[in-house]
């Protein structure tokens, strides 16, 4: 007898898929390289999907987030080395990098006098990785950002032709 599915229980991938009112053969017509049974063998975690099927699951149920997910969650390399980013409103992202922006620009003489010499001595160490960890924050910051762009594109809130073309221009 299979588990009951409940809220707790089920994979990103099946709430999206629920969110979007899809059964899993209707899912399948949509994705149409990924069978019902191969999507079903995902959401019950028997399987892990493919980083392919990710891309298409992402692109066809216009949810860029799930390749985050799926890299920082699932992908053996990406857990080690891309953070999760949880997607938020513009405003709350821009506010949180300025602010880490803010920090590092207060610090940014402590880091040039910390790595002149090319070493970091025992009495520099809290100041780099203080300074260290606010970057990565900005990083952090810079993929959700991209994130959300992603997420207007998909959603059609973002002109893609015109995100693109000036996009390219720079």
């Amino acid at each position: 007898m299979g588990r009951a599915s409940t809220r707790e229980n089920k994979t990103r991938y099946q709430l999206v898929r629920e969110e979007l009112g899809l059964s899993r053969e209707k899912a399948a017509e949509l994705l149409q390289s990924i069978t019902a049974e191969r999507i079903e063998r995902i959401e019950n975690e028997k399987s892990l999907p493919y980083a392919d099927e990710v891309m298409v699951m992402a692109e066809r149920y216009r949810r860029p987030s799930l390749c985050n997910y799926y890299c920082s969650r699932q992908c053996p390399i990406g857990r080690a080395y891309v953070p999760e980013v949880e997607v938020r409103e513009l405003s709350s992202i821009v506010l949180e990098m300025l602010a880490s922006l803010n920090s590092v620009d207060r610090k940014k003489d402590r880091l040039i006098e910390i790595t002149a010499d090319g070493r970091i001595d025992n009495e520099e160490i809290d100041d780099f990785l203080f300074i260290q960890e606010e970057l990565e924050r900005i990083s952090v910051t810079v993929e959700t950002l991209q994130l959300w762009a992603e997420r207007m594109l998909a959603e059609g809130v973002i002109d893609p032709e015109a995100y693109r073309a000036r996009k390219q221009r720079r």
